[in-house]
């Protein structure tokens, strides 16, 4: 399992958004029906099988709203767990607790869902010797915890931000006149010598870029078969890495051309929410 490590900063912050964005100036409801010394137990269970990711955040979200309750994690992020099992246990005010209840449910059915995409990519690939990663297709104001749960899934992150590296798309390229003159000016323009990441779509940009220096290449769109012809010519001198309608159903197909890296934007954009309960004990 590579380190999956999530800054505490990245916690807060969501936090913040996730409190302001759904409790506002309070939970009228619950405080209209649920007597204020009311207590209770809840159990978060998983409903099917899925990756832990995100119980920091629940963790924080309890801990914002319900600061003397009892919690405590079954599992943690990054784990496989199967429907049935318990996730984690709180105990404390009923008012809090159910204050807190979707916007912990949220961030964790979000996140595991991401989570548990990536282990089925990741799975798909396995004994192939390709990596596979994310891209930028995040939800905005979401990204660094939606790449924390691609590292609970088994997958590496790309670039987070634009200043994380070079990477010369087929939009750069047209603008620049061409893939040669964009590796050229990306070259001289690099002060921190990041390297440099030119996209290719035909097998003539690919002897291009190399001829012109970049660094690795991202092969996008290309076949299985043109893949192949990718890795002969570049001959292991750079990284390759394939992108561009990547399926689950596809993905082995293209790791199995001899590419370093596989990139899927689907992980991140298109991984749907999976089902986790929260199961309240009245005392």
């Amino acid at each position: 399992m590579p380190e999956i490590g999530l800054d505490p900063e990245a916690v807060a912050a969501a936090v913040d958004s996730a409190l302001a964005e759904d409790v506002g100036d309070g939970d009228l409801t619950t405080r209209a029906t649920v007597p204020s010394d009311a207590r209770l137990d809840a159990r978060m269970m998983a409903r099917q099988d899925l990756v832990v990711a995100g119980m920091p955040v629940m963790r924080e979200i309890f801990r914002r709203l319900a600061p003397e309750a009892v919690f405590s994690i079954s599992t943690d992020d990054g784990e496989a767990v199967t429907a049935g099992s318990e996730m984690a246990r709180i105990a404390g005010r009923a008012e809090a607790l159910l204050t807190a209840e979707r916007s912990a449910l949220n961030a964790v059915q979000f996140l595991s869902g991401i989570a548990t995409l990536t282990r089925q990519y990741a799975d798909a690939i396995t004994g192939t010797g390709a990596v596979l990663l994310d891209t930028r297709k995040t939800v905005p104001g979401l990204r660094t915890l939606s790449k924390y749960a691609v590292r609970c899934g088994g997958g590496t992150n790309h670039r987070m931000r634009l200043d994380d590296g070079i990477l010369i798309k087929d939009n750069h390229i047209a603008v620049a006149g061409g893939i040669a003159e964009a590796v050229t000016r990306a070259r001289a323009a690099n002060p921190r010598n990041l390297d440099i990441q030119a996209e290719c779509d035909t097998l003539e940009q690919v002897r291009d870029a190399l001829a012109a220096g970049a660094d690795r290449l991202l092969l996008d769109n290309m076949s299985p078969h043109t893949l192949r012809q990718a890795v002969e010519i570049v001959g292991g001198r750079i990284p390759l890495e394939a992108s561009g309608g990547v399926t689950l159903e596809t993905i082995r197909s293209i790791a199995e051309t001899g590419v370093d890296f596989v990139s899927v934007g689907a992980i991140t954009q298109r991984a749907p929410a999976v089902d986790i309960g929260l199961d309240f004990v009245w005392e």
